[in-house]
């Protein structure tokens, strides 16, 4: 209609006679170019969520008469249609014209397009003008973004990050913190978030993953709370939607973590942790192979991210498909290299069959001489030696893994371990530790706990443990005397969580 109108305007103007100066000067200075108006149109498509419409009506303008800003839309919509060529000529095209477009630049290297060439095209500007010695290093960390070298990735960033002119850049934090996240190392990764959120109290790119993270180490206090926050400043993105379906996935609440999920895919439909979330919450609910769907997707998405292919590999060995787990695995290590993350992502599938436990071991123990801290090797390492009674050997491993660090998951195993050799005051300690580092307590403690005569309590800091026919509850301890007076009592557990992790 806006076009229709523009053009019966146009008409207009051409067959009235002007006189002197004509009173349909103004009118005309107040139209819109058509170019402008196509736009404008193509906008309401994408709004619309009809991408095809406003591809075709982008493309009816003229190659010659595009502005940037077009070409970057245009550029936009290919890409998201999986169209890779004509999106980086359309890329390419937004560079030309504005050399320091940054958001062209990082479009580029999405699409493989080799670090070199997209800094090739900046020389020119980088070279007049001053204080821009930065952009030739920030093209190169986000080329090693692109291409999954997370550790180089994360070296490079933190020297931009020591620059003056890029300290407490929010958009660098973000990065760091998500290169974090896929190297592993969820610590730094929560730091860095949290540093970029103290700077930008308004950020909102980023804190699906932040939330996600904050959820798994337990403190759901901290997880409602972020997701209120974000919807308090927009409903309109994934992002507090994923938050909040986080918080409902490890309550358990898997439907509404499932609906939560949706939505947030509805609005964004490249929301890779929206995706990961719904199709957790679908394998839990014992629909596999919906699951498998969204992993996929995911992948699609984000090829360079470990977590989307332990996802589809945790559906499969859920469904009893090894070969496939094993299939997928192997590619996953040949893909994205022998780091320590693939290698316990292979060895985990290993240790599903009785016949590769030997390769586990082996995969595992290269693992932990790359990363010695890496706590989910460490963790099935513990579970390789507890399954051959290894415990002495187990517990060597997991205090050499607390010693730089402290994780509540490596406390609670430590703690099985040391009641598996009897030292129960110890594991009792290490139990605490672990309620305290935010652990779930139902994580603590399997419930059929093997039944002991003579004994019926014990506890541990200010919490009593009460078995009563291969039951145990927890109840916080009334007063000191009670923790004092309380007889000491544990029996050999092996933790055996309700779910597996998102």
């Amino acid at each position: 209609m806006a076009l229709q109108q523009k053009k019966a305007l146009s008409k207009t103007s051409k067959v009235r006679p002007s006189t002197g100066n004509s009173a349909s000067t103004p009118q005309s200075q107040c139209l819109p170019s058509e170019i402008e108006v196509k736009y404008k149109m193509a906008e309401c498509y994408t709004m619309l969520k009809q991408d095809k419409d406003a591809i075709a009506i982008l493309d009816g303008i003229p190659s010659r008469q595009r502005t940037p800003k077009i070409n970057m839309m245009l550029a936009n919509l290919y890409k998201k249609a999986g169209q890779e060529r004509p999106s980086v000529t359309s890329y390419k095209e937004v560079l030309r014209q504005c050399p320091l477009a940054l958001d062209a630049i990082l479009g580029l290297l999405s699409l493989s397009v080799k670090g070199a060439e997209v800094a090739s095209m900046t020389m020119n500007v980088i070279q007049t003008v001053p204080n821009l010695d930065w952009l030739s290093v920030w093209i190169k960390a986000y080329a090693f973004v692109h291409t999954g070298d997370n550790s180089r990735a994360i070296n490079t960033i933190c020297s931009l990050e020591k620059k003056s002119l890029l300290r407490d850049n929010v958009d660098l934090l973000g990065s760091l913190a998500d290169l974090y996240f896929r190297a592993g190392d969820n610590k730094n990764s929560v730091l860095k978030f949290e540093q970029a959120q103290m700077l930008d109290p308004y950020l909102i790119k980023g804190m699906d993953v932040y939330g996600y993270l904050l959820a798994r180490e337990g403190r759901l206090e901290d997880v409602e709370n972020l997701g209120c926050r974000l919807f308090n400043i927009s409903d309109q993105h994934a992002e507090p939607w994923v938050v909040s379906g986080c918080h409902s996935f490890y309550s358990k609440r898997y439907s509404r973590a499932l609906y939560l999920g949706a939505k947030a895919i509805q609005l964004n439909s490249n929301s890779v942790q929206a995706l990961l979330l719904k199709g957790a919450a679908l394998r839990n609910m014992g629909r596999v192979q919906e699951a498998i769907i969204h992993f996929r997707e995911a992948i699609r998405l984000a090829p360079c991210r470990l977590d989307c292919y332990e996802g589809l590999i945790e559906c499969y060995l859920a469904s009893n498909s090894i070969r496939e787990a094993m299939v997928m695995a192997n590619n996953v290590y040949k893909t994205l290299g022998a780091n320590a993350q693939t290698l316990t992502l292979l060895a985990t599938v290993c240790l599903e069959d009785p016949v590769t436990q030997e390769k586990a071991k082996t995969l595992l123990d290269k693992a932990l001489t790359q990363r010695p801290d890496y706590i989910k090797a460490v963790v099935k390492k513990a579970e390789l030696l507890s399954r051959e009674q290894k415990y002495e050997d187990g517990i060597a491993l997991l205090r050499n893994a607390l010693a730089n660090q402290s994780d509540c998951v490596l406390h609670r195993i430590l703690g099985d371990f040391l009641v598996a050799v009897n030292e129960y005051q110890e594991a009792m300690d290490q139990y605490s530790i672990a309620l305290s580092g935010g652990l779930p307590r139902s994580h603590l403690w399997n419930r059929s706990c093997l039944e002991r005569p003579g004994i019926s309590s014990f506890s541990v800091t200010g919490w009593s443990f009460h078995c009563r026919a291969r039951e145990m509850t927890l109840q916080p301890a009334r007063n000191k005397a009670e923790i004092q007076a309380s007889p000491l009592f544990c029996c050999p557990l092996v933790w055996t969580p309700m779910t597996r992790s998102l």
